[in-house]
């Protein structure tokens, strides 16, 4: 496929990081395959997640393709980008159709990107996850990425207004070690190990972040069992449930 847009895209990216100063720090580059399909599998804290996760891969050269819910697409400023970057919409009442084709591409040799939440963590901790990335990896014959990132949130996150131009704040990414699915192991327990390995890049990335909230108003940006006021799970799976505009 022809790479017209994603470059520009990343360039554009790395330069207001650079003005702004986010402090960006990515580790465990070395678990990401140079070559061959892969799937990316994130925590989700942040409307800009995407971003910081492709970003993630740039140490190994690799472009990931999202996952991405089809209203994106359908956005008349984001859409022309999401294609031009060759980005999987994803129709719910057709899940099917991005499933199978996350699988060519990922047979095909290319990195998918998901984040199994589905939607972003309000309590700042991994929600249960679906289990499609690692059925995926498993029909594919790839192997699964664990990657946790922490510091995104602070900038523009569900519940809290954008703070796009926010300066100086550390961003930290880590791609964990990758395991190989397959088609016989069970997928739900394989699902619950994948969370569990997300979970504990996150709280490595939580217990070594260089900084804490400089008050009481910027405790929100913490996990309840951190000392924060964000909710904990079980509030948060309450907010999750309630229709929109309540």
């Amino acid at each position: 496929m022809a790479e017209i847009v994603y470059p520009p895209v990343i360039l554009a990216a790395k330069a207001m990081f650079r003005v702004l100063d986010n402090r960006l720090r990515v580790t465990g580059t070395e678990h990401i395959p140079r070559t061959g399909g892969a799937v990316i599998a994130c925590n989700h804290v942040s409307y800009l997640d995407f971003i910081f996760c492709g970003l993630g891969a740039q140490p190994a050269k690799r472009l990931v393709r999202f996952m991405a819910k089809k209203e994106v697409f359908d956005n008349k400023i984001a859409g022309p980008l999401m294609r031009g970057m060759h980005h999987i919409p994803v129709d719910r009442a057709a899940g099917r159709d991005s499933y199978d084709e996350a699988v060519r591409r990922l047979r095909a040799g290319e990195v998918v990107g998901v984040f199994p939440e589905a939607t972003i963590s309000r309590s700042f901790t991994v929600k249960p996850i679906k289990s499609g990335a690692v059925r995926m990896a498993a029909e594919a014959g790839v192997p699964v990425v664990p990657m946790s990132l922490w510091g995104t949130h602070r900038l523009w996150t569900k519940g809290r207004p954008k703070t796009l131009t926010k300066r100086h704040v550390p961003i930290h990414i880590h791609a964990g070690e990758p395991f190989w699915p397959s088609p016989q192991d069970d997928p739900e327990a394989l699902t619950e190990d994948l969370r569990n390995r997300m979970s504990a890049i996150l709280d490595g990335l939580q217990a070594g972040y260089p900084e804490q909230p400089a008050g009481a108003d910027e405790r929100w940006w913490l996990p309840a069992h951190l000392g924060g006021t964000a909710p904990t799970p079980e509030e948060a799976a309450v907010l999750d449930s309630r229709p929109k505009g309540d």
